[in-house]
């Protein structure tokens, strides 16, 4: 699923950094540049997403750029986030599968050093075109 955002950056740096706000989720970061603060937006709303996904949380519609207020010194851009992608990149931990295959099978990956998660993870990614 991707959303697409307002972001509100300032463009005047507070001390080093540019203020970074997403008023529809009620999150501030900040940004070295303006590109750096766009990403820096970019991993705010992953992560806030995923976070509210996994609690079953409804993440809530965003507001019209049009409809944004934001002051002399601010400017409003949108910001997208694709929410699978943002959640393959970023979740690193593990689960244990158990899988079934033929004795012969599995006397010669071991006998080979196969690692059998290795393989499952490159076949997994392979019938699912994920690179």
């Amino acid at each position: 699923m991707k959303v697409v955002f307002p972001v509100i950056i300032s463009t005047e740096k507070t001390e080093q950094y540019h203020d970074v706000f997403i008023p529809d989720l009620e999150i501030n970061t900040e940004g070295e540049d303006i590109t750096d603060s766009i990403e820096m937006a970019r991993d705010a709303i992953g992560l806030k997403c995923i976070t509210m996904e996994d609690m079953n949380l409804e993440i809530p519609s965003p507001s019209d750029i049009k409809d944004i207020s934001f002051g002399k010194d601010e400017f409003v851009t949108l910001v997208d986030v694709d929410l699978s992608d943002y959640r393959r990149k970023n979740e690193m931990r593990t689960v244990k599968k158990n899988c079934t295959l033929p004795s012969w099978l599995c006397y010669e990956a071991e006998k080979a050093n196969i690692n059998f998660s290795a393989v499952l993870q490159a076949a997994l990614k392979r019938e699912l075109h994920i690179n």
